[in-house]
């Protein structure tokens, strides 16, 4: 989870790549801008935290118990917090 401090400062990163794009042409106030990027990235954090706990959830109730931090828990917990994301990106 980030913190307000640095989705503040991740906003504001975004904010200036976007100002500095020759691609794109702001007509809005920054404020504005600033507001809609962190209700976006708030949303995407907000939707892997779920997916986080659904894949501990999952990988938890496997019935031999497999102890977090090991190797086969990071693949397995990378494997299936993909599967998870797949599964988010359909709906």
């Amino acid at each position: 989870m980030l913190s307000d401090d640095k989705v503040s400062h991740l906003s504001h990163v975004i904010l200036r790549a976007i100002k500095n794009s020759p691609l794109i042409q702001v007509k809005s106030e920054d404020g504005r801008i600033l507001k809609e990027i962190k209700r976006v990235l708030a949303g995407e954090l907000a939707q892997e935290q779920d997916i986080d706990r659904k894949v501990r959830t999952k990988l938890g109730s496997y019935s031999r118990g497999i102890v977090e931090g090991s190797p086969e828990w990071e693949v397995l917990y990378r494997k299936t917090f993909e599967e998870e994301t797949r599964k988010h990106a359909k709906s």
